[in-house]
């Protein structure tokens, strides 16, 4: 890995002279952000999509964003390129139309299951209540949730249709409004607060894990004992609580 100084010196060189040979240079230097990206949102894809796959397709977004970076911007490179590479990573995905017409009904029907066990305990419904409620087995219903996760693709990156310029005329680098503005700081770390609160002892570690301390699925599982494939069912399981008490706020957090 580059020093900061060095990495300075190769794009103020590409900003001059963009060489094959330079951008190159660029792409290598960069590659471990992509398997970052690729990492992190396959968390959220589980084993639908395979690490290999989302990689190749972050790579044509890194080399998007070397292409247009504007180095006289007051933004990280890295945080540009992330938004890239996560959106070439996602619009891929879409347009193999990876989300069946089964599995987007059986979201509506875990709604629905979910609205009215809860409805008639006061309480979170837990997966033997929701199975129980669906008429299915625990274990259709673990297969039904790791389907669900290619749906939660759709909604995880939006700069693509706002524009993914924009993050370059923001010093706060981020497709959301500062949270200062959307709702006061106490407030929203009360919410969270709350949030948390309902988690299992393992899904909260996940969300800490993952989150604060930005471990990857395979670290997270090493650390807990368990399977990836059980840290990815606690970090779905984690976010559809925390949902029902931040709302649309979630999305300043992850």
């Amino acid at each position: 890995m580059m020093k900061v100084v060095e990495k300075e010196k190769l794009w103020q060189e590409y900003s001059k002279n963009p060489t094959q040979e330079t951008r190159e240079q660029l792409i290598v230097e960069y590659a471990q952000l992509v398997k970052l990206v690729a990492g992190r949102l396959s968390m959220y894809l589980g084993y639908n999509v395979e690490y290999d796959d989302l990689v190749s397709y972050g790579i044509f977004g890194l080399i998007d964003a070397i292409d247009k970076f504007d180095l006289s911007k007051n933004v990280k490179f890295e945080t540009y390129a992330s938004l890239r590479i996560r959106g070439a990573i996602l619009d891929q995905i879409r347009k193999m139309d990876w989300i069946p017409r089964t599995v987007r009904q059986r979201q509506k029907r875990i709604d629905e299951a979910v609205k009215q066990v809860e409805m008639r305990t006061g309480k979170n419904a837990t997966d033997e209540e929701l199975a129980l409620e669906l008429g299915i087995t625990d274990k259709e219903l673990n297969t039904w949730q790791s389907q669900l996760k290619v749906t939660n693709v759709v909604s995880l990156n939006e700069f693509e249709e706002t524009g993914p310029e924009l993050v370059m005329d923001t010093r706060c680098n981020s497709k959301f409004a500062p949270p200062e503005d959307v709702i006061a700081e106490d407030e929203l770390k009360q919410k969270l607060s709350d949030s948390l609160g309902v988690l299992t002892d393992n899904e909260r570690k996940v969300i800490e894990l993952y989150y604060y301390e930005e471990m990857t699925l395979k670290e997270i599982s090493r650390i807990l004992g368990v399977s990836e494939s059980r840290v990815s069912q606690l970090h779905t399981k984690a976010l559809a609580k925390m949902k029902k008490i931040m709302g649309d706020y979630l999305n300043i957090i992850v």
